[in-house]
């Protein structure tokens, strides 16, 4: 029995589908994602755009939190050419989104966020007001 061959239609379907692949203007390899996310055991089945949308979201968040980072570094008002654990810890704390979504998140090297407790500063405010 012979197959049916395919229209004209259909193959010319199939390239444009081809051709829009690449063109998301994203640094974020999509691709690779998409097969990350394929391989993977997040779920039965995976979106042909899910690669897309996920290498959208991280693109996203590296930018945020590198122009927070050197916002910090320049807060701290350090002529610094790297970007240091330090300064990605106190970018992520002090932004309320990226606080929230990393508040679990251990920075390696990073160090802690200074913080005066008000029980010290009631008890400096009681001195001075008594002397």
């Amino acid at each position: 029995m012979a197959t049916p061959k395919k229209s004209p239609a259909a193959s010319k379907k199939s390239r444009v589908v081809s051709k829009k692949r690449g063109n998301y203007g994203l640094k974020f390899p999509v691709g690779r994602i998409g097969s990350l996310l394929r391989k993977g055991a997040y779920a039965p089945r995976v979106s042909a755009s899910s690669g897309i949308y996920m290498a959208a979201v991280l693109e996203y968040l590296t930018a945020e939190l590198l122009e927070l980072s050197t916002k910090a570094l320049v807060a701290e008002k350090k002529s610094a050419k790297r970007i240091t654990p330090r300064a990605e810890l106190l970018a992520v704390r002090n932004d309320a989104d990226l606080g929230a979504l990393l508040k679990d998140v251990t920075v390696s090297r990073g160090g802690v966020v200074p913080t005066t407790k008000a029980s010290s500063k009631s008890k400096a405010g009681k001195k001075s007001a008594t002397a």
